[in-house]
């Protein structure tokens, strides 16, 4: 089943504003490459687990996959064919938003070209151009 939270505070949300680049997030954290998004978007619960999928499949048990968005927010949407009015839709499905920057997924175990393929098979079933960055290490 694809990732929701397992309670919120208000069941239907706005839609917002996804202004400027990411602060937070945007960097290497956890592994020791990344998959960093380029444009501002929503990715659904769907696509996180699509991309999930791939990347564990390619790695099959080998090195170690993070995700590092989660989705938060809920989309609403009104039924086909129903007229205007009569107040807002249901939550059809639930997205994360992430802005330009945002690191999504991270790898850490694997090799430099194995992760790039890795990454590169995830970076496919995302809606949204991404690249490959690697971990930045501080210079003692």
């Amino acid at each position: 089943m694809a990732n929701m939270p397992k309670r919120v505070k208000f069941r239907k949300s706005q839609r917002g504003k996804m202004k400027g680049n990411a602060t937070r997030g945007n960097t290497v954290a956890f592994g020791e490459y990344g998959l960093q998004t380029l444009v501002a978007s929503w990715i659904s619960a769907k696509q996180i687990e699509a991309g999930r999928v791939a990347a564990s499949h390619f790695l099959r048990r080998e090195g170690r996959l993070f995700i590092r968005i989660f989705p938060h927010k809920p989309i609403s949407a009104k039924p086909l064919e129903v007229r205007m009015g009569s107040g807002k839709g249901e939550p059809e499905f639930w997205a994360a938003v992430v802005k330009p920057g945002t690191v999504m997924f991270e790898v850490s175990g694997v090799d430099l070209p194995t992760a790039k393929k890795c990454l590169a098979r995830v970076a496919h079933k995302m809606p949204v151009r991404c690249r490959f960055v690697e971990r930045r290490h501080a210079v003692a």
